[in-house]
């Protein structure tokens, strides 16, 4: 609506403008036509002038010539050439006068013009003639009767008068002259009204809508102009009192819309922080309590460990059987002594490794084992093993029985000691559940899978798993029922540590049982 109104207004204003612009330029065009008009006119009668002048100048050169003064022949050629250049400008001009004003009022004007023209340029051909021939007179020649002569040819021509026919033409330019000029005030002063006219128009038309666009806008912008400074102060629930039809309404009604928007986006933003905030206080409360509940395992796990750190029974148990055997028995042959002392500080040393373990377990990075692997014959580490097992075994009662395997042909990348320590926890875990007299098995054997892999077998006498809890002995911690009769003081570490050597190799335990 408003852009309607404005398109119109601005519309009138630039017609305003561009009649105003046409009116301008045809008001200059009729002036300058006036004014060249004059000019013309002038020019005409300054032209008759001159012409007038020139030939009373060569009316004088001729006197002088004829009574031997001195008369130049440049003079009487100059006076000719701008006699005939002055003539030849009357035509110019009179045909222009005619081309400017060919009206019923000034034909008669131009007729007259035209014919003292022709008069003037016949008269302007017999002057040449005459001033040509003109000489000075002979001595005792009638002087009177020569200058009347030389004036009947200045002053007559076609049997007019040149010197009244002169006359007329500069009367009636001097009247056309006055006459343009005085139309050229006529043009100027109604060109001047025109203008005058046509820009009070324009301003009154200017005002006019100025004064409309500015009553008509105030309200709408200033209703405008204080909706958005609230909105943009937060309170969402203005709405802008427009109605109607127009630009501003629909602006208005945009604005409103997107704050009742705005307003329900601010609501549910409201209600999912408050989810949000209720969400993190319960997961901070779940976290506060697993961080309470870590707490306490941890220090039941240090705990544990700090336990288990005194009860490293088996490699204890094997060096004290070594050094009992050694000294409850006859003398020896120093080679058996020191083959003894030898393994004395294997197992030494395999209790430092397991001390290690237990620290790493107590860390919980029992799975990333550092090992220095390189080519071993398998049968290396599994015999060591053996001989420390056998001393546990001699303790119960429990007879250890294994084929000894071909050199060389069970190779494998390992750590030698890790290796020996893995064969040890199975074949104690072994020995340790079997009844006295029961036996222990070894085999080694190569494996069905591709590369260079190999398979140890250890099987026993001892007291079985039930199947349902053969998939949780590798767990920490763990033990069975059974297990936990005969032997209430295991700790469930063994086989969790060997897994996890086991896996260090790339490798896996497998473990089947029937109970009983």
């Amino acid at each position: 609506m408003f852009r309607r109104r404005l398109f119109i207004a601005l519309g009138l204003l630039a017609a305003a403008a561009v009649l105003q612009g046409l009116g301008a330029v045809a008001a200059l065009s009729m002036a300058q036509r006036q004014v060249e008009r004059g000019r013309v006119a002038s020019d005409i009668r300054t032209a008759f002038i001159e012409l007038s002048a020139t030939k009373q100048r060569l009316r004088t050169w001729v006197a002088q010539r004829q009574q031997g003064a001195g008369a130049e022949i440049e003079a009487r050629e100059r006076l000719q050439s701008d006699m005939r250049s002055t003539l030849q400008q009357l035509e110019v001009l009179s045909s222009s006068a005619t081309e400017l004003d060919d009206g019923a009022a000034t034909r008669s004007e131009h007729l007259r013009r035209q014919d003292a023209l022709t008069v003037l340029r016949a008269s302007v051909d017999a002057m040449a003639r005459a001033v040509d021939a003109a000489e000075p007179l002979a001595p005792g020649a009638d002087a009177q009767q020569a200058w009347q002569a030389l004036s009947a040819v200045f002053d007559q021509s076609q049997g007019r008068d040149v010197r009244q026919l002169i006359a007329d033409s500069l009367a009636r330019e001097a009247e056309a002259v006055a006459r343009e000029r005085s139309a050229a005030d006529t043009a100027l002063g109604w060109m001047r009204g025109l203008w005058l006219a046509m820009a009070v128009t324009l301003a009154v038309l200017a005002v006019a809508a100025a004064l409309y666009f500015s009553r008509a806008l105030r309200r709408p912008l200033d209703l405008l102009s204080e909706g958005a400074t609230t909105l943009r102060g937060g309170q969402l629930q203005h709405r802008i009192p427009l109605a109607g039809a127009d630009e501003f309404s629909a602006v208005a009604r945009s604005l409103n819309d997107m704050a009742a928007e705005l307003e329900q986006h601010r609501a549910r933003d409201a209600l999912q922080r408050q989810e949000l905030e209720a969400q993190v206080d319960a997961r901070t409360t779940e976290l506060r309590d697993a961080l309470n509940a870590l707490s306490q395992a941890d220090l039941r796990r240090r705990q544990l460990f700090a336990d288990v750190s005194h009860e490293l029974r088996t490699p204890t148990t094997a060096i004290r059987g070594e050094a009992d055997i050694t000294l409850r028995g006859a003398d020896r042959p120093v080679e058996e002594y020191k083959a003894t002392l030898r393994r004395i500080v294997d197992t030494s040393r395999q209790l430092a490794a397991v001390i290690d373990d237990l620290l790493a377990m107590a860390r919980s990075d029992i799975d990333a084992l550092s090992l220095v692997k390189r080519p071993v014959d398998l049968a290396e580490p599994v015999r060591e093993a053996l001989l420390q097992a056998a001393v546990l075994g001699a303790g119960r009662g429990v007879t250890l029985q294994a084929d000894e395997p071909p050199p060389g042909r069970f190779r494998v990348m390992g750590d030698v000691q890790r290796l020996r320590q893995l064969v040890l926890i199975l074949l104690d875990n072994a020995v340790r559940y079997s009844p006295a007299g029961g036996r222990v098995r070894l085999r080694l054997l190569p494996a069905e899978s591709v590369g260079p892999r190999c398979c140890v077998e250890v099987a026993d006498d001892g007291i079985g798993i039930a199947a349902h809890e053969l998939p949780q002995v590798f767990e920490r911690h763990f033990r069975g029922e059974a297990a936990r009769k005969q032997r209430p003081d295991g700790i469930g570490l063994g086989l969790a540590i060997a897994q996890a050597l086991a896996r260090a190799h790339a490798g896996q335990i497998e473990l089947s049982s029937i109970p009983g």
